[in-house]
């Protein structure tokens, strides 16, 4: 008996939508089954993952840029930290940044929210181990 697939829920929080558009691609390529949420700011994904119409539907992973319009990914690392524990779901949060600042780096690395700082463009290799990693444990959960 095969167990069945189950999707790994990806929010991207980013306002580069070719960015976006890439790593959905790059997902799909790697053959990993997920589905994609993506949001053009904080505002929008924190008004998400607090509407109870999407519970069944929240994010295994965030990918969240830090700068971006209306709410940036700090202001929305600080909101997602509030709301967190409400959501009755582990969720991984990454944030994404061309922002090579030692401050940011530091910031990230200091917060226990967050799960690591990722430079863009992103390294192939350690996002397959981040979203193998994630399809498995989504796999055994569902067993």
């Amino acid at each position: 008996m095969s167990v069945a697939k189950v999707p790994v829920i990806v929010c991207v929080i980013d306002d580069d939508h070719i960015f976006t558009y890439g790593l959905k691609k790059l997902l799909e390529i790697k053959g990993f089954y997920t589905k994609t949420i993506d949001f053009g700011n904080g505002k929008d994904a924190i008004d998400y993952l607090t509407n109870p119409d999407y519970v069944n539907n929240l994010p295994d992973i965030i990918l969240c840029d830090i700068n971006m319009p209306v709410m940036d990914g700090w202001e929305f690392i600080q909101n997602f930290e509030e709301i967190k524990s409400q959501t009755g779901k582990k969720i991984a949060l990454y944030v994404i940044s061309s922002s090579a600042d030692a401050v940011d780096i530091e910031r990230a690395k200091n917060n226990p929210h967050i799960t690591d700082y990722l430079l863009k463009p992103l390294d192939e290799n350690y996002l397959t181990e981040i979203f193998k990693l994630l399809q498995h444990t989504k796999q055994a959960q569902s067993a």
